[in-house]
């Protein structure tokens, strides 16, 4: 991995005993830590991480926040909260390192694309994106007006589910190719084993990768999934998914806009990061 490799999609759940799952989750993870989280990306040379919030913990984000605050400068986090928070409590989480906000259409507890142009307007004078975390497909298409109109900037959750027996041909891929002249949507390469009909490493999703890294090498970014919570395939390894990198993005050009460049930008990195 370069210097300042970006893992932009982990959770971490837990301690149970100290951050409660949400009595409406719809999935019970196993207690994946901050601790465990910071070996994993030791092993695998990642400086920086990005912490989806997990649904399993609904709009109560002291599990993540909690994380940022013990790794403030390597670590940046995507929030899961309804409009119509206080200013202050929108404000405190952005101090913390807060930098977008996740809608969900796959699991329960959290927010849904009910709040999408709501969320876009309360948190866009702060700098932050939206993730949009489909259940199928079809849902882009559904959506992509609206994505059009608002002003903030957007990303796609692992390609916008978007199947490899789909791939190029179809409504929802082009749909996702022209929301890239937007200049505002990016795409996040992760947890696209479950969308693979192929085992590793997933040959029938190259050619949606390909075509859109060639359109804008500088709209994608690369994120794990770690600990890959509601997997129904047989568990990746880390590891494995690292190495599918350099297949993905055989430029290196294209391999340092995804990994260090845009996720620097989109998630106000420093320039630099500590060895």
């Amino acid at each position: 991995m370069p210097r300042g490799a970006c893992d932009t999609h982990v959770h971490v759940f837990g301690p149970a005993a100290r951050f409660p799952y949400s009595p409406q989750r719809s999935y019970t993870p196993e207690d994946c830590t901050f601790e465990d989280l910071a070996a994993l990306h030791r092993t695998l040379g990642i400086d920086r991480a990005v912490i989806v919030h997990g649904g399993a913990h609904g709009t109560d984000n002291s599990a993540t926040l909690d994380a940022l605050d013990r790794d403030p400068q390597r670590l940046r986090g995507v929030a899961v909260i309804p409009s119509g928070l206080r200013e202050a409590e929108i404000a405190d989480m952005h101090r913390r390192g807060m930098r977008g906000c996740r809608m969900s259409t796959v699991v329960s507890g959290g927010a849904s694309f009910d709040h999408l142009e709501r969320l876009s307007a309360e948190t866009f004078d702060l700098g932050w994106h939206l993730v949009l975390h489909f259940n199928r497909a079809s849902e882009l298409v559904d959506v992509a007006a609206r994505l059009e109109r608002i002003r903030s900037p957007f990303v796609l959750d692992h390609m916008a589910r978007i199947g490899g027996a789909e791939g190029v041909e179809s409504l929802p891929f082009k749909v996702l190719m022209s929301l890239l002249d937007t200049d505002r949507c990016y795409v996040k390469l992760a947890s696209l084993y479950r969308l693979s009909a192929l085992p590793y490493p997933h040959p029938d999703m190259m050619p949606m990768i390909e075509r859109v890294v060639e359109a804008r090498p500088d709209r994608v970014i690369w994120g794990s999934n770690w600990p890959h919570p509601i997997c129904p395939v047989p568990m990746p390894n880390d590891g494995d998914l690292v190495d599918l990198i350099p297949l993905w993005l055989p430029d290196a050009q294209a391999q340092h806009l995804a990994l260090v460049e845009t996720p620097a930008a989109l998630y106000g990195f420093d320039a630099d990061v500590a060895a």
